[in-house]
């Protein structure tokens, strides 16, 4: 089937510097986590530890920003349009495509061949993101519990004294990168599913053609072939 248009107002620049930064962290994040457990590869174990540091402090800052920029950047929330609307209403499922979640599980699983037209995210997809930055505020907080510069402060000691101890915390720590791991592969392969135009629209800002969808009167309305044509 043909697939609708991806714009560049779906995915405005300073999201997509937001997104590399998540992305360059995590990977460092996961690598050097690895390195403090398993240190495999001699010599790097003090540059690890200070940037696991750093690159967890990065990945936190670049969360709370993009979560307030949500409330005031505007993008694309329906895929096939240019027509745009706060971002952070993009975030939940819409009134357009709230009902579609069986189907887009369907679709994610192999169970049908398409899927239901409507916002840029399948509902799965937007249930997923809502996660993440609580994930990421969980996994910043359990690292400063363990970070001896800070692990002894009011907050950080009380966190520790309730799971048990500085190594309950550092297990739990570890192996919430993990869901970090598992999530990436998900979020990699949902984004992808359809096609690999949302991942060049999101690393490049390349647009890609397809079906024009209105989203006031819920019907494709045309196909564009040529989308960076005017920009």
């Amino acid at each position: 089937m043909a697939h609708l248009a991806h714009y560049r107002e779906a995915h405005p620049m300073i999201f997509v510097v937001t997104h590399w930064i998540n992305l360059i962290s995590m990977v460092w994040l996961i690598f050097s986590g690895f390195i403090i457990h398993y240190p495999f590869i001699p010599g790097i174990m003090g540059i690890c530890r200070g940037s696991h540091v750093l690159f967890g402090c990065i990945l936190f800052l670049n969360m709370i920003f993009r979560v307030i920029a949500a409330f005031f950047v505007k993008t694309s929330p329906t895929g096939g349009t240019r027509k745009q609307d706060t971002d952070y209403k993009s975030w939940l499922p819409q009134k357009d495509n709230r009902h579609q979640a069986l189907e887009w599980i369907k679709y994610y699983l192999f169970l049908k061949k398409d899927h239901p037209l409507g916002a840029k995210l399948g509902v799965p997809q937007k249930l997923s993101y809502l996660l993440i930055p609580i994930l990421i505020l969980i996994m910043w907080w359990t690292g400063m519990c363990i970070w001896a510069p800070v692990m002894d402060m009011g907050p950080f000691a009380a966190t520790v004294n309730f799971v048990g101890g500085a190594m309950s915390m550092r297990i739990i720590h570890y192996y919430l990168m993990f869901v970090f791991i598992i999530f990436m592969f998900i979020h990699i392969y949902l984004a992808n599913v359809e096609s690999f135009a949302p991942t060049k629209l999101m690393f490049i800002h390349k647009e890609h053609g397809g079906l024009v969808y209105d989203p006031e009167l819920h019907n494709i309305v045309g196909e564009d072939m040529n989308p960076s044509k005017d920009k």
